[in-house]
């Protein structure tokens, strides 16, 4: 045994004195030339391509890195892939903005994949990175990387095609295991650390078309809108289209617009930029603002009628520089100057024009992007400029009307778990009755609903008493408005009749005889149960 291990020692002595003498002898350019040939000549010999899939590539990140990285790790998480691992070390992590844990590859592991029946080997090598004298920007202590191992007579077949196939997965990994974002544009078009114009948090808003108090009929059409336009890429291409779509929802206030929102994006699973116009200066910053939200992603503006003043020009009074100006009329808050304007002190270039919010809606810059849906909100329709609501810019109108019958269905099984056998007929038939005249929104009964969410019966008892005072109260109001309208035409009738003589004892014996049938009919009302 003595002898065998000085006989080891003799030989590591051996070899050190010869790599010394080949350091010192042999230059390095002539080592090099000769570790390529043996590299080429074993290369000729093996059956197999090896591919390096680095994660730095110079200074920027590799995206083909990381859609490897995802497509191994749920392929090393799941059992009916036909994936086998050569141990079973699995690395778990959990990113940002993610409620899933993903599994993942060892250092230096291997894993063995099949794609159209070829079967090939991913290694992930992991060592340490030299030091580093001088970089633009600091790179990870660890250089690592992927290895991909294909058969020569299988390579030309399915290369790009497997490649493509696990960029196309990653996407879809990615997409389901990050949660939603809400963003927003930041104060004064500032950047964030990342200079980034858009800040953001998890969107966890629950609505969904299910919990939507909206006609069934109807949510199905935008449901149906909504999955053709996010399969529709071949179709938009085809006919040379920007793939994009505008929505507009307008109707009164707690009708359910912002819900809406949301039940579209938790439905096509799209991120929301949630653009305030307010923070906004110019036409530039708009557009930038446009190139930086990415593909599948809701851009919405809330409230466009209040935010900004977007008069029909139909209806003005012909005021030129003003009618393609767009400013602030918020109160409270700073207005945008207006081009023009003798009390813009800032000159006309910080304003936003109703021009630059066309062409972002629907103009070349609106087409830097894929896959974006625009929606827009609003309580009064009748005050956007009709070259804002055209096809092309607002594709589908919809009108987010008071709660019907059918809606009201919906409510009361969300909130109550109520199905329509589980209430009586005669309770039914008075719901259906007073819901169109009392003219009530999702969010009023909704509240009702949720004091009472313990007792269905009470809650149903104070809905339809509630609901009944609503009708009573819209007719009130309805009669009133008519006695008004009676009223000015009358007046302008005596107006016109004033250098008759007797004419305007004649048309106030007129508003007299509304009134008193307006008495009348208030009294008939008050006798109604």
């Amino acid at each position: 045994m003595k002898e065998l291990w000085t006989t080891m020692a003799s030989l590591m002595g051996v070899l050190a004195f010869s790599q010394t003498l080949l350091h010192t002898v042999v230059p390095p350019e002539l080592r090099f030339a000769f570790l390529k040939l043996f590299q080429r000549l074993f290369n000729c010999f093996s059956s197999y391509c090896y591919y390096e899939i680095t994660e730095i590539d110079g200074v920027n990140t590799n995206e083909l890195y990381n859609a490897v990285q995802l497509y191994l790790s749920s392929s090393a998480s799941s059992s009916t892939t036909g994936t086998t691992s050569s141990s079973n070390r699995l690395s778990l992590t959990r990113g940002l903005n993610s409620s899933a844990i993903t599994f993942g590859l060892a250092n230096n592991d291997r894993l063995s994949d099949v794609f159209n029946g070829v079967s090939v080997v991913w290694e992930h090598n992991v060592t340490p990175r030299q030091s580093q004298t001088f970089s633009w920007r600091p790179l990870p202590e660890e250089k690592r990387g992927f290895t991909l191992r294909i058969n020569k007579r299988d390579q030309p077949g399915i290369l790009e095609e497997y490649l493509e196939f696990i960029a196309n997965k990653a996407m879809e990994i990615r997409r389901k295991n990050q949660d939603r974002l809400l963003y927003t544009n930041s104060r004064g078009g500032s950047l964030d650390s990342r200079g980034h114009p858009w800040e953001s948090v998890p969107f966890k808003h629950p609505s969904t078309f299910d919990t939507l108090a909206m006609d069934p009929i109807k949510k199905r059409e935008i449901m149906c809108d909504l999955r053709d336009f996010a399969d529709g890429q071949a179709f938009y291409k085809r006919t040379g289209r920007a793939w994009k779509r505008g929505y507009l929802l307008y109707g009164p206030p707690g009708t359910g617009k912002s819900s809406m929102i949301a039940a579209m994006a938790n439905f096509l699973g799209y991120d929301i930029y949630d653009l305030e116009l307010t923070e906004v200066n110019t036409n530039s910053e708009l557009r930038k603002l446009l190139m930086k939200t990415s593909s599948k992603s809701i851009i919405v503006i809330e409230d466009i009628d209040c935010s900004i003043n977007l008069t029909n020009r139909k209806k003005s009074n012909g005021t030129g520089a003003r009618n393609d100006s767009v400013s602030d009329t918020r109160s409270g808050s700073p207005g945008i100057p207006i081009p023009g304007d003798p009390d813009n002190n800032n000159g006309g270039n910080n304003s936003i024009t109703l021009s630059g919010l066309l062409n972002f809606t629907d103009g070349l810059w609106s087409c830097c992007g894929s896959e974006r849906i625009f929606v827009f909100t609003t309580n009064h329709i009748d005050k956007l400029d009709p070259a804002l609501l055209r096809s092309g810019r607002m594709d589908m109108h919809i009108h987010m009307s008071y709660c019907s019958f059918p809606s009201l269905k919906v409510l009361l099984k969300t909130y109550l778990g109520c199905e329509p056998g589980d209430i009586s007929p005669d309770v039914s038939s008075d719901l259906a009755a007073v819901i169109d005249e009392a003219e009530m929104t999702p969010a009023d009964i909704s509240e009702v609903l949720i004091k009472n969410r313990r007792d269905n019966d009470k809650a149903l008892r104070e809905l339809l008493e509630v609901l009944r005072k609503k009708k009573m109260v819209n007719r009130r109001l309805r009669r009133r408005r008519l006695v008004a309208e009676v009223e000015d035409e009358a007046e302008e009738k005596r107006a016109l009749d004033s250098p008759k003589e007797g004419g305007g004892g004649a048309a106030n014996g007129g508003g007299d005889d509304v009134e008193v049938n307006y008495k009348k009919s208030e009294e008939e009302d008050n006798g109604i149960d």
